[in-house]
């Protein structure tokens, strides 16, 4: 069974997926250990990696190059994160060979124009693209993908951009006419209000998807309540977290000038080798370095 038809059967089966963002592969095996249903191929967290912002500066093959080397260490299904599909519907085209070829099951593509500026960023440009131009972005996708079972999944950020649910719905329903799987609906509010008036309104059979960033208090009791939100993507909890305990470590060093307190409060390097699958290493030595 191929992933992407894995993440279909474990929505199936559960109802509701949670999806952990990842940055690397080692985040990837963090969160496959923690027992997320697959993992989301974020650009937010990429691009934090690489310092940057979150602006469509990353590129096609740097984000590929990160779901690649994730694909090789995981068994989760891959949910892509490719913003605006990198150009116009012939993009999209290419963008989507070449992530279902680097080992996608999904991707997720919004209704912005290109170059974006992440949702969540306080006075930032949220412009949307025309309705009809970006059904031709996701009639591309469904009509390229080889595996039926990969997920084309359509963002809109109407909620983002300010112009309301009514064109939220509308967007949404000719995004599901151009062929979308799933539809994620994106909201910037602290509190899930907005989502679960959006929900309540919805009455297509496509399901939905939703990132709760913005509005940490939506949890999977409560979504599983509305009846027809299937994923949940945690966008960016693993660089924050990760960053988090940097910056922490990092400080503490300074102050006590060395790491003789902090040594003990971070993981074991035996963990880390344990985390590289030192013991395969190990037994390849064994067997062939004769």
């Amino acid at each position: 069974m191929s992933p992407a038809k894995r993440l279909r059967a474990r929505m199936a089966e559960t109802g509701l997926v949670h999806i952990m963002a990842a940055h690397s592969p080692l985040s990837a095996i963090l969160a496959e250990e923690a027992g997320f249903d697959g993992l989301w191929a974020s650009g937010f967290e990429l691009s934090a990696l690489y310092g940057v912002a979150d602006m469509s500066v990353i590129s096609m093959t740097q984000h590929l190059d990160m779901l690649r080397a994730i694909a090789g260490r995981t068994t989760l299904p891959i949910v892509a994160d490719i913003d605006t599909g990198y150009g116009n519907a012939i993009n999209v085209i290419h963008a989507i060979r070449e992530y279902e070829r680097a080992g996608a099951s999904a991707v997720v593509i919004e209704d912005k124009t290109f170059p974006k500026v992440t949702s969540l960023v306080a006075g930032g440009r949220q412009q949307l693209l025309r309705i009809e131009e970006f059904r031709g972005k996701i009639a591309a996708a469904v009509a390229t993908r080889q595996d039926p079972d990969f997920l084309v999944i359509a963002r809109t950020e109407a909620l983002i951009a300010g112009v309301g649910e009514a064109e939220a719905l509308h967007r949404a329903n000719a995004y599901v006419d151009a062929g979308a799987d799933m539809i994620l609906i994106h909201s910037k509010e602290k509190n899930p209000l907005e989502i679960e008036s959006f929900s309540r309104a919805w009455n297509e059979l496509v399901p939905l998807v939703i990132v709760p960033n913005a509005y940490p208090d939506l949890d999977a009791e409560r979504v599983k309540a509305l009846g027809n939100i299937r994923m949940m993507i945690y966008g960016n909890y693993g660089i924050r977290a990760a960053a988090t305990a940097m910056q922490e470590t990092f400080r503490r060093i300074m102050a006590d000038g060395g790491v003789q307190n902090v040594h003990k409060d971070i993981l074991a390097v035996e963990e880390v080798f344990r985390l590289q699958r030192m013991d395969e290493i190990k037994a390849a030595e064994a067997r062939f370095l004769r």
